[in-house]
């Protein structure tokens, strides 16, 4: 293990690949970045690039604004910050017909995904036959995210042409938050060890993936076996926070020490779980971080509320959208349910032309719905919405009562709707006409809608329909405009806008930076009448360490002020004897 005083200039000199460790602010991108400008000044071939690889689009985004910091603007056309979905997707793009597929391939997102699969998870008897489909549906020239990366890994492989194409223009490559790479990903960087140099960054104690398959503590190991690299750890030092002690609060937690005095940018509020109003107690949390990051000297540009659930990230936007004067805000989610509702709405803005044929769609795409909750209710749901529908395009009279009735109502009310051509009032007028559905199975779908607050989802969706009004005075082609936006979303969208308000899953913040976040804990009832924190992971025993893990990340996502909102009952072992 080398500790150096100077680690910047160590890695400036390597040759050979490098492991640079350290925790959450240690400085690991900015040590990369450095090492990047100095390979790009000493000078490229034509046509290559430093590539920079990250698992989430909130990494890349970050790296990005890092980038334009550190890289003077001559030289940032030659560093390639992408995920590696996005990578393995540019390469499967060009070279897929080699294994078979066809030349021209096309994404299957994941809540379709869930929708062909009825849910199917890896534990469920259909998985095996879900693995077969999904290979199927390559062939076909449908591709799901989960086989991007063994698909190129399959063409780096059996193709040595394509291998040394992909060496030859990436002669650096540098590997963010290696300790998450999962199987296939590692492998593609072992196939290009011998051609490129790789340089990898980790923090063992953030590994909060290792749940899923192949992501474990030995893939730190595996580096070192594999890469035999320069080793450069820059321990705790906290480049973050500076003058808080947000970093020593996240590694008391971690080591479950109680030093039983506060810490300076770490503060609770306490709540009544039994009776709260939600939506004032996130209000004033927003105002106490906000005011405490001002008394530290700076106007903070934006606050994140953290969560352990999606189902607690719902019921957070529902209170912040509440009341007269509603609190602006962003929500990151991954909800199948919610992509395919909003798919449901969008379809609702398209012109109407038959109501037979309209109302066939629309009970096929309720199906969809009910198929991705993977329950046993969901499974009867979407065979009887799918019945339905074949029965209608057969020509079965369409009942002016029950779920069909109250469709044709949604529908015919918004075909003679006056939309605007402003994508986000006229979907606001579409949620609308949802929530005020007497079907209680349709007015669910608006509060699936709230995920997409204030159209936050990305700008290629408005962009999509509002070039479709612009083009024909109307949203004919809107589901496809939105399918086509989730998949520009999915794999391009990376200059994420982190002013303002946030709301995700401790999960989903990983990779991101605040200026405030506020954490929300909640008590949730167990067996035998019992309640556990939120905080505390399913299945995960003393001394906690998953646990102590995943919150550790969520507190030291904060630059000046974390705050946990905390209920008085029950209490949280990761917590007993802080001072806060």
């Amino acid at each position: 293990m080398i500790e150096e005083t100077f680690p910047d200039k160590v890695l400036l000199n390597a040759t050979g690949h490098a492991l640079v460790s350290g925790g959450p602010g240690s400085g690991k991108t900015t040590l990369a970045l450095t090492k990047a400008l100095a390979c790009l000044q000493a000078g490229l071939k034509p046509g290559q690039a430093v590539l920079f690889l990250s698992f989430s689009r909130a990494a890349v985004a970050r790296l990005i604004q890092a980038g334009a910091a550190t890289i003077p603007a001559a030289h940032r056309q030659a560093l390639s910050v992408q995920t590696f979905h996005g990578f393995c997707w540019s390469i499967l793009q060009s070279h897929s017909y080699l294994l078979g597929a066809p030349y021209r391939l096309e994404i299957l997102m994941p809540h379709d995904e869930r929708a062909l699969s009825f849910g199917v998870t890896p534990d469920d008897d259909g998985w095996d036959a879900w693995l077969e489909e999904r290979e199927r549906l390559f062939m076909a020239g449908r591709v799901v995210f989960d086989l991007f990366a063994p698909k190129t890994l399959q063409l780096i492989r059996e193709s040595g042409h394509i291998k040394r194409l992909i060496s030859e223009r990436f002669p650096i490559i540098i590997v963010d938050e290696a300790q998450d790479t999962g199987p296939d990903a590692w492998s593609i960087i072992c196939e290009l060890k011998g051609t490129s140099q790789i340089i990898c960054l980790a923090d063992p104690e953030q590994q909060i993936f290792d749940h899923l398959p192949g992501v474990g503590p030995e893939r730190i190991e595996a580096i070192k076996q594999e890469l035999s690299p320069l080793e450069i750890d820059l321990g705790q030092q906290n480049n973050r926070s500076p003058g808080t002690e947000i970093a020593i609060f996240g590694n008391d937690i971690l080591r479950g020490r109680a030093r039983g005095k506060a810490y300076d940018g770490v503060s609770r509020m306490v709540y009544p779980p039994r009776s709260v109003d939600l939506s004032l107690m996130l209000r004033r949390c927003l105002a106490i971080v906000y005011r405490k990051c001002r008394a530290k000297g700076m106007r903070p540009e934006n606050c994140a509320i953290l969560a352990a659930t999606g189902r607690d990230v719902a019921s957070i936007t529902a209170a912040l959208s509440s009341g007269a004067r509603p609190v602006p805000h962003k929500v990151v989610f991954d909800e199948a349910k919610a992509l395919l509702a909003s798919r449901f709405a969008a379809s609702m803005l398209e012109p109407k032309q038959s109501m037979r044929s309209d109302l066939c769609a629309a009970l096929e795409l309720l199906a969809n719905m009910e198929r991705a909750s993977g329950t046993k209710g969901g499974r009867e749901n979407a065979q009887k919405f799918q019945r339905w529908a074949d029965e209608i395009g057969q020509g079965k009279k369409i009942s002016s009562k029950g779920l069909c009735g109250r469709l044709v109502a949604l529908m015919t009310g918004l075909s003679t709707a006056m939309f605007s051509g402003d994508p986000r009032a006229d979907w606001l007028v579409v949620k609308d006409a949802f929530r005020n559905c007497s079907d209680t199975r349709l007015a669910a779908v608006a509060s699936q809608l709230d995920y997409l607050v204030a159209f936050g989802r990305g700008r290629f969706l408005a962009a999509n329909l509002s070039e479709l009004w612009m083009s024909t005075g109307s949203y004919r082609g809107a589901t496809r405009a939105f399918d086509a936006a989730l998949a520009q979303d999915a794999i391009l969208e990376t200059s994420q806008d982190l002013r303002g308000v946030h709301v995700m899953t401790i999960h989903r913040a990983k990779g991101k930076q605040f200026d405030g976040v506020v954490i929300l804990r909640k008590g949730i009832p167990g067996e035998g009448g019992r309640w556990r924190s939120s905080f505390v992971w399913r299945d995960d025993a003393h001394p906690y360490m998953r646990s102590r893990k995943i919150l550790r990340v969520a507190i030291t996502r904060a630059r000046k002020h974390v705050l946990i909102l905390d209920p008085a009952f029950p209490s949280c072992p990761l917590l007993k004897g802080h001072v806060l």
